[in-house]
């Protein structure tokens, strides 16, 4: 039997103890190797964004088939991130349950989620100016150029609290991705949990904080050098979308997932 037991997923308890021993353990890594694994973080990231936008430049795919796919495209980078190993603002939000019962301190999970969203955001902004200089945003005549610099524009109008909703949102699908992956006992295991969540947040229309960090600089390049038509997209933009994307992403994965299953498997009541 207990050859059979090792191809089972982890239960959702197992999952619990799981997931607070790997905060704990990301509460209190080194400064240095926390920074470098967050900038790979914010690349991986960047790269989905890459492949979801490449997606959506395609007129001729229509509006359900372009979401859906480029969710899916997109879905390589939280694969990445969680199976070479990196280190997502987004995904940390986990941490909250090592908080919750008491084995991290409040100012190790701020200490963690500020290196590695700045982190985050020094690689995705990274990886935008490799991909401006590749000149990458003038494949299919220029349509991947002027794609970026529409869903940036798209993400400053949005208004506070659709943006706030909208985090909450993403952040519940990615948390519970991360969560499902740490059932897997295999790299096909964890494929198969990242790729349905994340994709639906994608194809909904919902907004993850990295992804922004990725998309906005980009447009500012690509309006900048001339490639997308007038500049539309400023700091003082990208940091209004940012402010309630972010406040989103922490209500929806420390609260609605953290929150909720510490509550569920971590009481006291629930040894």
């Amino acid at each position: 039997m207990s050859d059979f037991h090792g191809l089972d997923a982890y239960s959702p308890v197992e999952i619990a103890r799981r997931i607070e021993s790997v905060g704990e353990a990301k509460a209190r890594m080194a400064a240095l190797p926390l920074a470098l694994l967050g900038v790979l973080a914010g690349v991986f990231i960047g790269l989905g964004a890459m492949l979801f936008v490449l997606v959506k430049s395609d007129a001729s795919l229509g509006f359900a088939a372009s979401s859906v796919l480029g969710g899916l495209v997109f879905s390589v980078g939280l694969f990445m991130v969680v199976v070479a190993g990196a280190e997502l603002f987004t995904g940390n939000n986990l941490i909250v349950m090592a908080w919750a019962d008491g084995r991290v301190s409040t100012a190790q999970v701020l200490r963690n989620w500020g290196i590695v969203g700045l982190a985050n955001g020094v690689g995705a902004a990274g990886l935008a100016l490799l991909v401006f200089a590749s000149g990458h945003a003038g494949l299919n005549g220029g349509a991947v150029a002027h794609k970026v610099v529409q869903i940036a524009v798209a993400k400053q109008e949005l208004p506070f609290v659709s943006a706030v909703l909208r985090g909450v949102l993403c952040n519940v699908l990615v948390c519970m991705a991360v969560w499902m992956a740490m059932a897997g006992r295999s790299v096909s295991d964890k494929a198969v949990a990242v790729v349905l969540p994340v994709m639906a947040f994608v194809a909904a229309g919902f907004e993850h904080s990295i992804a922004s960090m990725y998309l906005m600089p980009l447009a500012m390049l690509l309006q900048h050098d001339g490639l997308a038509g007038e500049a539309a997209i400023t700091w003082g933009g990208m940091l209004g979308h940012l402010g309630p994307v972010i406040l989103g992403n922490v209500l929806g994965g420390a609260v609605g997932v953290a929150g909720v299953y510490h509550v569920i498997y971590k009481r006291p009541s629930n040894p």
